[in-house]
């Protein structure tokens, strides 16, 4: 990207969900070809990332994402990776302090509203 010697085959591809940081020298003409800004997610998206990091989650039984979607207004789908995995370590967390309890660890909409919150933070 310095230009001293011309490269032939070479692609460059970045990705970024911070584009307020970059630095401007990166974005000069003759950098980068194409700049494509990708929209943060639609409800429609923001359920289907729910739907996808929840899968294997032991969610508790019933558990629809549909009340998390509004909540997530804005989330990147990182962000809303990351409320999944936020969620299912408190579950663990609380599981944990209660140790005489036998029941099976579960996620629940508390847990996820929780790592919501702990997100906005």
């Amino acid at each position: 990207m310095d230009g001293l010697e011309e490269l032939k085959g070479v692609i460059v591809l970045a990705a970024t969900n911070r584009p307020d940081i970059v630095d401007p020298a990166l974005l000069r003409p003759g950098r980068f070809d194409y700049v494509i800004e990708l929209p943060l997610p639609d409800e429609a998206a923001r359920l289907e990332i729910f739907r996808v990091h929840t899968r294997h989650k032991p969610v508790e039984d019933g558990f629809s994402p549909e009340g998390l979607v509004e909540v997530t207004k804005g989330f990147t789908g990182a962000e809303i990776e990351s409320v999944c995995n936020k969620a299912a370590l408190l579950a663990i967390k609380e599981f944990y302090v209660r140790s005489d309890d036998i029941k099976p660890i579960t996620v629940t909409k508390n847990h996820f509203l929780r790592a919501v919150d702990e997100m906005k933070k």
